[in-house]
């Protein structure tokens, strides 16, 4: 017979921790990936419209809690309902630890795991951004109120699993959760919408996330110790929190967000006359931007009474300046960093150039200036394709054709010298508003 030494014996292992059981294996990894896909499928498909933009890419990673919330409160209902489709409830209620204690170990895997997604989704979308950015900066500020947004839907949902004993609450809490979250702009509860939509050329006062984190985890863990607390008063903490931060979001409302500085700065490139400027934001596109519209600032040497600059702004050029074609939303002129189309958007700024704006055109002259001026400069591409239309319309249509294309071929025709001043006059009259003072052609 032979005995062991109690001294040389191997100590046994210690059972793992019960949260690192959860979170290692079983749903928990799977609630992450399906809010990392509901996140990132929406990120995938409007590519377009944020990479190589740092405001449009916080923008649509928070956008996509529309589809990241409801896919987090349904993962949570759908785990808490786990021991009732196991039919363990039972043997789980003669377990020594308390109800809450065994919620906990079993809903903050799935918590984190789901913020985890999240996490992964914006990380990769700002290193898709990285290499296409033309300015800005990397916007964090609204990471902390949405990751908590998710981990407290993932805890009322689970709270929710284990109250309502049916197989079909976790997807009708998930539908419910997308409807509420759709609801139309402008309604009351708004300013404590998580998902709401950012203020177009804002971003929150620092304290704001912070505000809706408290409001989102402060309700759902004041339900949870309502639900599973030995003593159901610890419930008020939170709730009072919860409270306090819904009130200040509440009061404080659109005043929360505040416009982006760099929106009302711009940078210039004043080698060129009008001097090109664009939005801060994509300061490192002038370059591009300059030689798109090389070839209209080329004709132009030498040119007087022209505005003193063309610039980016969203509310409309200044007193002096020229509308120069606003480079969002991305997509359209901007993709990736790049201009897509710099002829096209050539073209749009010297018509910009030409534009009256709130002028009144009274004379026929003037219209056949301005169309001869935008032609001679940067010639629309759809040009030909206009005048193809009017080529088969009636005699009064093809008439005026004949006299554009007359005015244009003037135009085009005179010599250098002739032509710096006809234009001088003609854009002094454009600033005057007198359409009785444009030169004939």
């Amino acid at each position: 017979m032979t005995t062991t030494d109690p001294l040389t014996a191997p100590t046994p292992k210690a059972a793992p921790h019960p949260l690192r059981a959860e979170a290692v294996r079983g749903f928990p990894p799977l609630a992450g990936l399906a809010v990392m896909v509901a996140g990132g499928a929406m990120m995938v498909v409007t590519a377009r419209e944020w990479q190589g933009d740092w405001a449009e890419t916080a923008g649509q990673v928070h956008d996509g809690l529309l589809m990241a919330l409801p896919v987090a409160a349904a993962a949570g209902c759908w785990h808490g309902g786990r021991e009732r489709r196991r039919r363990t409830e039972e043997l789980w209620g003669t377990a020594v630890r308390p109800l809450l204690t065994r919620l906990l170990a079993s809903v903050v895997p799935v918590a984190l795991w789901t913020a985890v997604g999240h996490l992964l989704v914006l990380a990769s979308v700002n290193v898709a951004t990285w290499p296409y950015s033309r300015g800005d900066h990397p916007h964090l500020i609204l990471v902390p109120g949405d990751t908590a947004a998710l981990m407290a839907v993932v805890l009322l949902g689970h709270v929710v699993g284990r109250i309502v004993p049916s197989l079909l609450t976790a997807p009708l809490l998930g539908v419910a959760g997308f409807a509420g979250l759709a609801l139309p702009e402008g309604n009351g509860v708004q300013p404590l919408d998580p998902a709401s939509f950012a203020v177009k050329g804002s971003w929150p006062v620092w304290w704001q996330p912070l505000a809706m984190a408290a409001w989102t985890l402060g309700l759902a863990l004041a339900l949870t110790l309502a639900y599973a607390a030995r003593r159901r008063a610890t419930a008020l903490l939170p709730l009072a929190a919860a409270m306090t931060a819904a009130v200040l979001l509440a009061q404080v409302g659109d005043a929360t967000w505040q416009p982006d500085p760099l929106l009302r700065r711009q940078v210039c490139d004043t080698s060129t006359t009008p001097a090109i400027c664009v939005n801060a934001r994509y300061g490192r596109l002038l370059p591009q931007v300059t030689t798109a519209l090389s070839g209209v600032t080329g004709k132009l040497r030498g040119v007087k009474g022209l505005p003193a600059r063309w610039a980016d702004r969203e509310d409309g050029p200044r007193a002096g300046e020229a509308q120069l074609p606003i480079l969002t939303p991305v997509g359209w002129h901007l993709v990736r960093g790049r201009l897509v189309d710099p002829h096209h958007y050539a073209s749009e700024a010297a018509a910009m150039l030409s534009d009256r704006g709130q002028c009144k055109r009274t004379s026929e002259r003037a219209t056949f200036a301005d169309d001869a001026v935008q032609s001679y400069l940067a010639p629309s591409p759809a040009r030909s394709e206009f005048d193809a239309i009017e080529a088969k319309g009636d005699a009064a249509a093809r008439a005026h054709l004949r006299a554009s294309v007359a005015a244009r071929a003037k135009l085009a025709g005179m010599d250098e010298e002739r032509r710096r001043v006809w234009l001088s006059a003609y854009f002094a009259a454009r600033a005057a508003c007198d359409d009785e003072g444009v030169p004939s052609l």
